[in-house]
């Protein structure tokens, strides 16, 4: 195997954080019963409400059937609710789904936010989240995701 160059190790290392953070993420959530796909859903489904299966399709960069799956899953656990307009459906959250979401989503930030926090001081996370912010523009411009 080659050396990897610098850009390529920072790649590596950002690729392992996001998923020890979703591993994190997902053991802190399960108090929740929940996983960070579903309470993602969820959080853009507050954001967007109504808002079509495909809409939430493409903003959580998930596959229509993938996405299916899951909105079922979270019906019939009673946390959205679906409504047929002619040919669309509209999701919400129901009552119950923004009482978990109420719960779950400062836990949850306060969860990621320590990753950080822990870490790096106010000027190092400043300029992470400058630099982030620079090569996500870059990766917009060549196609990537509209998802902030």
């Amino acid at each position: 195997m080659e050396d990897l160059n610098l850009s390529t190790l920072i790649w590596l290392r950002m690729a392992r954080f996001v998923q020890n953070s979703n591993r994190l993420s997902n053991e802190h959530l399960r108090q929740f019963g929940l996983t960070v796909a579903q309470f993602e859903a969820l959080a853009h489904i507050r954001n967007y409400a109504p808002i079509t299966q495909s809409e939430l399709a493409e903003g959580l960069t998930v596959s229509s059937g993938g996405i299916s799956r899951m909105l079922a899953r979270l019906e019939a656990e009673g946390l959205i609710s679906r409504e047929q307009d002619w040919k669309t459906k509209h999701i919400s959250l129901t009552d119950m789904g923004r009482e978990l979401l109420e719960r779950a989503y400062p836990s949850q930030l306060q969860q990621q936010s320590s990753l950080f926090d822990d870490s790096l001081s106010e000027d190092e996370k400043i300029q992470l989240h400058a630099l982030m912010k620079k090569i996500y523009d870059t990766s917009r411009k060549r196609g990537g995701s509209s998802r902030e």
